[in-house]
């Protein structure tokens, strides 16, 4: 067995790719110029690198190195595409469409917007995680200037019909925006064939280093326009100041490669694992539910609700590997999932909830430690349970008049 503990929230963050590690090291020490120094070799290298990097990430999404931002990492994408749009184009409208499972970054954002008096759009979501381009089309007016739709969740796995909303957004002249996160380097994307104005992504979902993004900014066809949220020296275009991080965007560009390079092997590798891991948990486990879309979804995802059992116990029971009950950016509150809310999950289901991200770096003895250790741990906490034992012994808790203190 591999040494402890076994890591499997691979959609929190991801380990940095020794590939990616050796390509940065350099620029942290030998080539450490600033990119923007344009007077001697020191600075030429360092924007070689970032040119070569702005090449890769297009590469991954199909668009030009011209059309890549480098930012801090997705919620900076996220904030730049949603708030840039909304203060550009603010004199054409003041109306967003965005879906309830959105991930914070966005929500917020969008929140934010209504404060300074944006009118915004929340689509609900089947009980896959899932809208739908008809949705959108109905939830558009004369006044909305943008569409952000996710193209997988964060939480579920499942990926949204980007490439449906993409198409209706631009037979409406609306510009669309897609947070990628979850889906560069695990599902193919292409940004003129899906009909994407706008994309965010970052380096540390595809073992690349924490702390740069990026975000596509379509040149043609309509140009995308944003007012910056940073402003400085004018750096990126104008639309995003700052000294580039050369090693963190070095470290973008490389991951990135690696991912379009592997990506069908990776692929049909982590699937693998992740139907290893999901069959070998529920069919050992009665009454386990995997929520989200059951064959569209990300390769590495499986999010289980285990019936009459607690999650925070069920948590400490598994605390020999580490996953998560929600997303990372949600794991400090005890409320429940509200992507699982909005799937129409009840709160004692959705309490009961682990999400397993399955990655690059995991093996099928983990897999098979993983599932011996939930099996035993829910198996032990059901046994505690009077509900599940009043179930096992036929009784319907639904028919039960539970009495008020």
């Amino acid at each position: 067995m591999s040494k402890m503990p076994v890591y499997m929230d691979n959609n929190a963050t991801t380990r940095t790719d020794p590939r990616v590690v050796d390509a940065m090291l350099p620029y942290f020490t030998e080539k450490y110029g600033n990119a923007a120094s344009r007077n001697h070799p020191f600075g030429w290298h360092a924007e070689e690198a970032v040119e070569t990097a702005r090449g890769q990430i297009a590469a991954i999404i199909g668009a030009s190195a011209k059309e890549i931002i480098f930012t801090s990492g997705a919620t900076e994408s996220n904030n730049l595409a949603i708030k840039g749009v909304a203060a550009m184009y603010k004199k054409k409208g003041n109306h967003i469409v965005t879906q309830a499972t959105e991930h914070k970054a966005v929500l917020d954002t969008c929140k934010r917007l209504e404060r300074d008096g944006f009118q915004v759009t929340y689509l609900p979501v089947d009980k896959y995680g899932q809208v739908h381009a008809e949705q959108v089309r109905e939830a558009l007016t004369e006044k909305t200037v943008l569409v952000s739709i996710m193209a997988a969740n964060n939480e579920i796995g499942s990926l949204l019909p980007i490439k449906d909303i993409g198409r209706l957004c631009k037979e409406k002249g609306v510009l669309f925006h897609t947070d990628a996160v979850q889906a560069v380097g695990k599902v193919p994307l292409d940004v003129e064939a899906m009909g994407i104005d706008l994309l965010s992504l970052t380096a540390h979902k595809i073992y690349g280093p924490k702390g740069i993004g990026a975000l596509y900014v379509r040149k043609k066809d309509p140009r995308v326009r944003l007012e910056p949220q940073i402003d400085g020296g004018g750096h990126e275009r104008g639309m995003r100041s700052g000294t580039l991080p050369v090693p963190l965007i070095v470290g973008l560009g490389t991951a990135c490669d690696i991912a379009k390079n592997e990506m069908g092997e990776e692929v049909a590798r982590t699937f693998a694992l992740r139907e290893r891991l999901r069959n070998g948990i529920m069919s050992k486990l009665p009454e386990s539910y995997l929520n989200g879309h059951p064959t569209e979804r990300l390769p590495g995802n499986a999010n289980i609700s285990f019936a009459y059992v607690e999650g925070e116990g069920l948590m400490m029971g598994i605390k020999d590997v580490a996953v998560s009950s929600g997303s990372a950016c949600t794991s400090a509150s005890l409320e429940p999932s509200y992507v699982l809310r909005a799937l129409g999950v009840g709160d004692e289901l959705a309490h009961s909830s682990i999400r397993f991200g399955i990655g690059r770096f995991n093996t099928e003895a983990e897999v098979d430690f993983v599932v011996e250790l939930v099996t035993r741990e829910v198996t032990r906490l059901r046994e505690m349970s009077p509900l599940y034992e009043m179930v096992q012994a036929g009784i319907d808790l639904k028919s039960i008049e539970w009495a008020g203190h």
